[in-house]
């Protein structure tokens, strides 16, 4: 087999970064004391012989520089084009640098007040002259279908949609790219959140703010809202007040026996509740429901007892 032929294995490009990385900490050094000749050569006041050291120092420099790209580009770990970009990036570039975006999460229990916070956010953002939309999910009716609204009664604009990928085909190219600042409300809803935050923030600069649940009934990661923050610029974790003994509630609790987790509702379906109420409230609603399912066992034995009875009774 010909040298063209044969292929380099990943140890070579390690050994040759390796050995650029010796070039680079001796052409350091090297630098260092050369320069001290030239400040000695100034204090002389040898001009001459500092001029000629000075152009043939950066003679050498830049053939070691020509070399360690040499180096790179024939271990394909860069090209000549690439290593003009980084020369030119180290200068400084022509090009604005793009606008970074940003990432906050807003979180709690229901009745913490999430919406409200989302909304005044938002508000204040538009007022500093940014522009703003307002999504929320098309699962949730509760209060109206076009905007978001407090249990407060405060409402606010926005797109009712039943996934965040569609938002940008919805508003439009020219809307979107206009746009400053997204808010999400009931965010657990969504599940194409953590890349629509990704993209919307990371390429193409958007301040996105959300909130939503970070537990369900069962104090359970909803949906994909936990997975947020570790793309988060801030997390805010909002508390209620527990509706029994009115210290803070930091879970939901569901007022009925339903077991799916998507139950939307609001004050007729769950309540704030504290640690303690929690776990008091669970434990009833568990043996409530034993109960319920012996009471059924019972009741359905005892239907087919009497069915057993009557059918004796007319064979006799």
């Amino acid at each position: 087999m010909g040298h063209d032929a044969r292929e380099c294995s990943g140890h070579c490009k390690a050994i040759v970064e390796r050995v650029v990385e010796r070039i680079r900490d001796e052409t350091e050094q090297w630098s260092q004391m050369r320069w001290k000749n030239c400040m000695h050569l100034v204090i002389l006041g040898k001009m001459e012989h500092l001029i000629l050291t000075i152009r043939f120092n950066l003679l050498i420099e830049s053939m070691l520089n020509m070399r360690i790209c040499s180096l790179y580009k024939s271990m394909g770990l860069v090209t000549m084009s690439s290593i003009a970009l980084n020369s030119t990036d180290r200068v400084g570039s022509s090009h604005p640098p793009r606008v970074s975006g940003e990432i906050h999460v807003i979180i709690g229990p229901m009745f913490s007040g999430k919406t409200t916070s989302l909304l005044r956010r938002i508000r204040s953002e538009r007022n500093n002259g940014r522009n703003v939309a307002m999504i929320k999910s098309s699962k949730d009716t509760r209060y109206a279908i076009d905007s978001v609204i407090t249990h407060d009664g405060v409402k606010f604009p926005c797109w009712a949609l039943p996934d965040l990928t569609s938002f940008r085909h919805n508003v439009g190219e020219d809307a979107y790219e206009k746009l400053d600042v997204i808010g999400i409300d009931e965010a657990q809803f969504f599940e194409d959140l953590y890349d629509f935050c990704c993209n919307a923030a990371d390429n193409d600069g958007k301040t996105v703010i959300l909130s939503g649940l970070d537990g369900d009934y069962l104090r359970r990661s909803f949906g994909s809202l936990l997975d947020i923050i570790p793309l988060a610029d801030t997390v805010t974790k909002l508390t209620a007040r527990c509706e029994v003994c009115g210290k803070k509630a930091f879970f939901t609790f569901r007022k009925t026996a339903a077991t799916q987790t998507e139950l939307i509702g609001g004050a007729d379906l769950y309540m704030p509740v504290c640690r303690p109420h929690y776990v008091n409230g669970q434990t009833v609603v568990e043996t409530s429901r034993i109960v319920l399912e012996s009471t059924n066992i019972v009741h359905h034995q005892t239907t087919q007892l009497s069915c057993l009875e009557a059918a004796v009774l007319q064979s006799q």
